[in-house]
C-alpha cells in the first residue's frame, strides 16, 4: 500500500470512527448532522463526501462495519482451536463487550436501519451473519460432542435453538 492509499484509509476510519461516537451518544442518526461528523473527524464536509457521498452511505457503512467485525472476532474465537468450553465462555464474553460499546440507542438504529431501509447490501450481510453464525455454532458443537462436552442426545436443531446468536 503506498502512502496515498494508506492515508486514505486512515482517513476513512477517523470518520467512521467520529461517526460511530456520534451514532453511540443516545443520539439518534436525524440529529447527527455531517458538521457534527466532520467536526468530529476533524476533517471538511467535503472529505466526507469523497469517501462516502452521503450521510446515509456512512451511517450504512458505521453499520456495517460494526457487524462485520463482529463477525471476524467471532470467527477467530471459534478457529482459534480452544476447548468447548473456552470458546463457548469467549463467545459469550465477545457478543457482552459488543453489546457494552454501544448504547441502547445505537442498537436500536442499527435495528431499524436492517429492517426499515431496504437495504439489499446490509440485508445479505445480516443473512450472511445468520448462516455464517449458525455453521460456527455447528462446529463448535461437533467439537464439543468429540470432547465429550455436549451429549449426543441433544439435536443440532435444539442446540441452535438452546443457543440462539451467541457471538
Amino acid at each position: 500500500m503506498n502512502g496515498f492509499e494508506k492515508r486514505r484509509e486512515e482517513k476513512e476510519k477517523q470518520i467512521l470512527e467520529a461517526t460511530f461516537n456520534l451514532l453511540n451518544t443516545n443520539a439518534s442518526q436525524e440529529n447527527i448532522t455531517m458538521e457534527k461528523i466532520a467536526k468530529e473527524a476533524h476533517v471538511g464536509k467535503t472529505t466526507i463526501f469523497k469517501y462516502f457521498d452521503s450521510k446515509e452511505n456512512l451511517i450504512r457503512k458505521v453499520f456495517q462495519s460494526y457487524i462485520e467485525q463482529l463477525i471476524e472476532d467471532a470467527r477467530e474465537i471459534v478457529y482459534d482451536d480452544r476447548p468447548f468450553e473456552e470458546t463457548l465462555i469467549a463467545l459469550s464474553q465477545n457478543k457482552i463487550n459488543y453489546l457494552n460499546k454501544i448504547t441502547q440507542q445505537f442498537y436500536l438504529e442499527l435495528m431499524n436501519y436492517i429492517t426499515e431501509k431496504n437495504d439489499n447490501e446490509l440485508s445479505l450481510l445480516m443473512q450472511q451473519f445468520t448462516k455464517e453464525n449458525q455453521n460456527m455454532m455447528l462446529d463448535l458443537f461437533h467439537r464439543g460432542r468429540k470432547e465429550g462436552k455436549v451429549a449426543l442426545k441433544y439435536s443440532d436443531e435444539f442446540l441452535i435453538n438452546f443457543f440462539p446468536n451467541i457471538d
